[in-house]
Formats: structure tokens, sequence, C-alpha cells
């Protein structure tokens, strides 16, 4: 799942990122409302993590922009502003939660999961390929009725091959998508990784779904 964090805090908008990514989530940072606003307009999230005070443009014009649009994307507002009549301000104008700086990191993620859980119905939420289904809101996946038993990254990195089924993934990408880092040529990160996920997804049943394209990189399909 993917969440936009709009945040002009870089040490607060870098321990968002890590720690939610280290949690299984897809996490894009923006520096100031203008982009925020563009970034939130042009892809698709799930969630937005806003905070109130930015450059540029200020969350509350971010959230009314969104909400004129008659987007739907679910918004947590986190603010070091924590008065009664802007939490007020931020629920009226459509913000699904509130949390006020400073925060603790499991609150935080308890109430992205809890928004996520009972956010408006997204146009994915189970992916199923062959005997492979992936539960993207529980983050759990089962192959023939058998519950695989995957790392956060692991989970990311199926979920990932399982969006695009067919098309070729470089490990540029993959690089990009599920580890945040430019694909070295000198580093098998990618490689390594996919070959454990193979072991766990593909090796136990006879049906091959993640395959390797020579040169170009992988490719999940149930034809191949």
């Amino acid at each position: 799942m993917r969440i936009l964090v709009i945040e002009d805090e870089a040490k607060t908008a870098r321990f968002l990122k890590k720690g939610l990514g280290e949690a299984g989530f897809v996490v894009d940072i923006a520096a100031n409302g203008l982009d925020g606003l563009h970034l939130a307009q042009e892809s698709q999230f799930d969630l937005i993590i806003l905070d109130v005070m930015l450059p540029g443009m200020d969350g509350w014009q971010i959230l009314t922009r969104l909400r004129e649009a008659r987007g739907s994307v679910l918004v947590l507002f986190l603010t070091a502003r924590d008065a009664i009549h802007e939490r007020v301000q931020g629920f009226e104008l459509g913000a699904d939660d509130y949390l006020v700086k400073p925060f603790a990191f499991s609150e935080l993620l308890a109430r992205v999961r809890s928004l996520l859980r009972r956010g408006p119905p997204r146009t994915q939420e189970k992916i199923c390929l062959a005997d492979l289904e992936i539960d993207l809101l529980r983050q759990r996946a089962t192959r023939a009725g058998q519950r695989l038993d995957l790392t956060a990254k692991e989970f990311l990195l199926l979920s990932l091959l399982a969006r695009r089924t067919g098309e070729v993934l470089s490990r540029t990408l993959i690089a990009e998508a599920v580890w945040d880092m430019n694909f070295d040529s000198g580093t098998n990160v990618v490689d390594v990784n996919v070959r454990r996920l193979r072991g766990k997804v593909d090796d136990p049943f006879p049906l091959k779904l993640i395959h390797t394209v020579r040169g170009a990189g992988y490719v999940m399909e149930s034809d191949h």
C-alpha cells in the first residue's frame, strides 16, 4: 500500500519514511505544499500524512483542494498545532484523523492501519493469480490455501510483482520501489531477495509464478 507524506521537517520525513517502509508500505515524500498537492493529484495513494504548516501551500488548502476534486483518499493530519478549534477545522475540511506532535511512532502506525481498515473502498484490496492470493489490506499472502511466512520486504516485493502481473520489472525499478535505493550493478540485493521469495512462493508448488527475463529483470505470471 502506498502512502504520501507531505512534511517539510526533513528529520521527521526521514523518520516516517523509514518506519513506514519497514512496516511494509511504499512511501513517497513531498517537502512543500505545492509538490505535495501535485503528487496527490497525479498519483494514487491509499493514505496521505499531511502537516498543516507547509511552505508554498498549507495543509488546510491542500485538503480543501483534494476534497473539492471529490478525492476519497484518506488523510491523517500530523502537526504541532493542537488547539481544539484547529482540530475541528481539520475534521470539517474532511480529515480522517489528527495526530499531534510529538508522537510515538507505534501510535501513528496503529492509526494508519486503523484508517486503512475502515477507510473507503479501494480499487484493489486483494490480488489473485492462479492459487496465490495476496491480501493487501492485512498484508497476508496464501498459496493453495497455505499461509506464506513473508517478511515485510518480501511481502512488498511480492505485491509489487503481483500488481504488475505480466510486466517485466527491471532490477532498478524493484530496488527503488522496495528498498528506496538506486540500483548498483555491484549489488545483488534484488537477486538475493527474489531468490528467497521464490523459496517461499514457488519452490513448494508445481506451478511457478516468478520468472527471470534474462538481461531485463523479473516478471510474475502463471502461463510463462
